[in-house]
């Protein structure tokens, strides 16, 4: 499955983008990890590649400002610690 089609298939996520099908894939982390389920995050995480879901993850947390919920955060930060 390729990224596009897996975004047809949750628009619900990006209900605050007016055009869900052109997110870059920075905005499609941010969605998923603060809005999918386990299955949504794994099937992201097999088009991407961890290693390019967590680098984006990092440098989003390491910014002034982010969308992620504290608890989301530590969550993740903790998951790709120890698996990418």
């Amino acid at each position: 499955m390729e990224l596009e089609t897996f975004i047809k298939q949750r628009k619900h996520f990006f209900w605050d983008i007016k055009n869900p099908e052109n997110v870059s894939e920075e905005s499609v982390v941010e969605h998923i990890l603060n809005y999918g389920d386990f299955d949504d995050i794994r099937k992201m995480i097999q088009i991407l590649t961890i290693e390019k879901v967590a680098h984006i993850f990092r440098k989003q947390i390491h910014q002034k400002r982010n969308n992620y919920d504290k608890k989301i955060a530590n969550y993740f930060k903790l998951y790709f610690n120890k698996h990418a």
